[in-house]
């Protein structure tokens, strides 16, 4: 039964995603013509994330959001699933773009969007060319003060248990080479609400956790393979304390429980305070 309920979830998922990306391009063509482009893909993201929230009940509590306005930065997340995509519409800040794959330029409809939107295609087979648009998104960042949002995993890990894949470092040479501070993200593991292993589809919470800005300005490029160690173990730590997005069914378990205790509670102070109740001769004898 579970089975049935991912695969028909999944559909509305799909079709959810790709009404979103219809509406993206529209929204990148309108906002082109107003000279607004670097809005395109925010406001494509904050649609997806109300439409997938009020479809599947699923919602992110993001804490410390004010920092990603700290701009310019580069922004990195763990990548667990195909509900990143969900992730993207909630932390997503204005004037951010993001880089992917270039084979999904040729995804309909999604491919579309992305291109108008700005985003930046990196062909991973060819690498002076990734280097040339990964320097060209660079020079976009800063000329925008905006933000450039990866995930230096650099694929999805389907993890079944919070952890982390080794970080690839293209990020962290773009971040030193333009000294743009390094913004991680670190998301609660997700395999609880979403995961094609094990077919989950559920409702539930995810958590986010901004960790704080990572200054580069004084770095050099000898300096790139201990960033990016130093920002792995920061986002591992938190990866670790996060731990398991709670579904809806846990955390309602957990109202319950809590709400038992306060009952019990209460009969408690009940009891005692007939414990404690003075006979009515004796309060006429304490008021005499």
């Amino acid at each position: 039964m579970s089975s049935v309920v991912y695969y028909v979830k999944g559909f509305f998922a799909l079709l959810a995603l790709t009404s979103c990306a219809v509406y993206g391009v529209i929204a990148s063509t309108v906002l082109s013509l107003l000279g607004k482009r670097n809005l395109s893909q925010w406001s494509t993201a904050r649609v997806f994330y109300a439409t997938f929230s009020t479809l599947f009940n699923i919602k992110i509590e993001v804490d410390r959001p004010e920092i990603l306005e700290k701009l310019p930065a580069i922004l990195v997340s763990n990548h667990q699933s195909e509900l990143d995509v969900f992730i993207l519409g909630k932390v997503f800040p204005k004037r951010c773009s993001m880089t992917s794959k270039k084979q999904l330029k040729w995804v309909p409809f999604l491919g579309q969007f992305m291109t108008l939107s700005g985003v930046f295609f990196l062909d991973r087979a060819n690498k002076s060319t990734a280097i040339s648009t990964l320097d060209t998104a660079l020079q976009k960042l800063k000329n925008e003060k905006g933000a450039l949002y990866i995930f230096p995993e650099g694929t999805r890990s389907y993890a079944l248990e919070p952890k982390l894949l080794p970080f690839k470092k293209g990020a962290f040479h773009m971040a030193v080479q333009g000294g743009i501070p390094v913004i991680p993200l670190v998301a609660s593991n997700t395999s609880s609400l979403y995961s094609p292993k094990t077919k989950t589809f559920k409702s539930g919470v995810i958590k986010i956790k901004v960790l704080d800005p990572i200054e580069t300005k004084d770095l050099t490029k000898d300096d790139v393979a201990d960033l990016a160690q130093e920002v792995y173990d920061k986002m591992k730590t938190a990866v670790d304390l996060l731990g398991y997005s709670p579904t809806n069914d846990q955390l309602e378990a957990e109202t319950d429980v809590d709400t038992e205790t306060e009952s019990e509670t209460g009969n408690t102070y009940t009891d005692t305070e007939e414990d404690i109740t003075v006979p009515g001769e004796t309060t006429q004898l304490l008021d005499k």
